[in-house]
């Protein structure tokens, strides 16, 4: 009987113990909570040159640092899309002699084009046009694992040149941020549609 038992005892123990195997996980991002609807208001800034609607979750804050330096220009401001990681950078021109307007769009197009076109797998523009506001300018629509997905400027032609470009505070990638991206398009189109001029 005990010799039954032990070898019972030992048929289990050799089945019981097999070697653990690894198994790869695939890599998981992390939910982001996109509030459901589509809420703005106001950026009107006593002294700044323009205003414009942006979303209710949004904060705005002064652009303090450009890469290590201070900026240029007093106007340039942060958009801190909280909840998603995005930033959007808003740089502002005035129009003059040194700073003419065949300059500005051919540096907006330079860094639309020239700098995210090696990761790019595609770039598409659009132009817009708010007559009654004098508002003109191009969207960038920046396809693949590029830093900035949206990218755009917009001016009067004789006064006023902004430029906005959408960052990430994490590395690009396409797919993972794609709802993100179809969520934000649709406020910074709004953001456009609202900017005034003062």
């Amino acid at each position: 009987m005990a010799r039954i038992v032990f070898a019972l005892l030992l048929i289990v123990g050799f089945t019981a113990c097999k070697p653990e195997v690894y198994t790869p996980k695939p890599r998981g991002y992390f939910h982001i909570q996109l509030p459901k609807e589509h809420k703005y208001q106001q950026f009107n800034i006593e002294g700044f040159p323009y205003t414009f609607s942006y979303p209710d979750f949004a904060t705005v804050k002064r652009d303090t640092s450009f890469f290590g330096r201070r900026p240029e220009n007093p106007y340039w401001i942060v958009i801190n899309y909280e909840k998603t990681g995005g930033k959007l950078y808003l740089s502002y021109k005035e129009i003059d002699k040194q700073q003419n307007l065949q300059k500005l769009i051919e540096d907006s197009y330079g860094m639309s084009f020239t700098v995210h076109n090696v990761k790019a797998d595609y770039i598409e523009d659009y132009s817009f046009h708010f007559y009654d506001k004098g508002v003109h300018g191009i969207f960038y629509n920046v396809g693949g694992d590029a830093a900035s997905a949206y990218q755009f400027f917009a001016t009067d032609s004789t006064k006023n040149f902004v430029r906005g470009a959408l960052y990430f505070d994490c590395r690009p990638n396409a797919d993972s941020l794609k709802p993100v991206h179809e969520y934000l398009v649709k406020d910074l189109e709004y953001m456009i549609e609202t900017l005034e001029w003062r």
